[in-house]
């Protein structure tokens, strides 16, 4: 049974972005469906990266407008972000080393905590009553990734691939309605890739989360893909379900070299 692709929920026109005198970003425009996987892809200094940070709030862009369920999105900053259910995963580890897998985790649950400051410290009233509640969801978070043998693990004792799904376990604990993934597969080996492809698809299956990734596996984003959007050199080459993609000109030039 194919899964159904809802609404467009983002939608980014005529995006531009300059650092100093440095094009990042040159008139691009795409958007994202509700419950779809919508893949960024494109060779090193593509701007892909920079697009993220745009969709997240991280920087604005100086040219454009960016529409979020249909409202137009005025300057907005990262906690903003978080806010309006959208997480982010990142490509160098972001993690707590020191602390154990089941605290990282508990951390993505900041955006959902009501009780002040006072409370939690003397963990009574809310505090105790949200806490509980938290911890039940981190825990099925845990669960959901198969990382329970390493709950009270230090995250800085783990190998590369199980840090980035933890890092992944703490996007998932905010309930994200829209998940960004910044080259969630970069250094893994084959299991390890293919382990976090199965998680994607089925956080996207099970939660219906829409998912935002760049990724440097032509294989991958082609294999779990709904669309794909390729930027070259901070200008859009391409855009469209993968086999479209694989076969434009363009697309093979600039990114897959004519050789294939």
């Amino acid at each position: 049974m194919s899964k159904k692709i809802g609404d467009v929920i983002l939608d980014l026109q005529n995006i531009s972005l300059r650092f100093g005198g440095v094009k990042a970003l040159t008139d691009i425009s795409f958007n994202v469906r509700q419950h779809e996987i919508r893949a960024i892809i494109g060779p090193n200094g593509a701007g892909k990266s920079s697009m993220l940070n745009v969709i997240n709030g991280v920087y604005h862009p100086q040219e454009g407008k960016i529409f979020w369920h249909g409202n137009e999105r005025k300057r907005m900053e990262p906690h903003m972000a978080a806010q309006q259910n959208i997480a982010r995963t990142f490509q160098n580890i972001a993690l707590f080393k020191g602390m154990s897998v089941l605290d990282n985790i508990m951390t993505g649950r900041i955006t959902k905590m009501k009780a002040n400051f006072v409370e939690h410290a003397l963990w009574f009233g809310r505090a105790r009553k949200e806490e509980l509640e938290h911890r039940k969801k981190v825990e099925e978070v845990i669960d959901f990734l198969e990382i329970q043998h390493i709950r009270k693990t230090p995250v800085g004792r783990l190998p590369y691939g199980l840090q980035k799904r933890v890092e992944l376990g703490r996007a998932l604990a905010a309930e994200p309605s829209m998940l960004l993934l910044d080259e969630p597969m970069a250094g893994m080996n084959v299991e390890e890739k293919q382990d976090m492809c199965r998680f994607i698809l089925d956080v996207n299956d099970q939660f219906g989360t829409t998912i935002v990734l760049i990724e440097h596996d032509m294989g991958v984003v082609m294999d779990i893909s709904d669309r794909v959007v390729v930027l070259d050199y901070g200008k859009k080459i391409g855009d469209g379900v993968p086999d479209e993609v694989k076969n434009n000109e363009d697309v093979i030039k600039a990114y897959l070299g004519a050789g294939h």
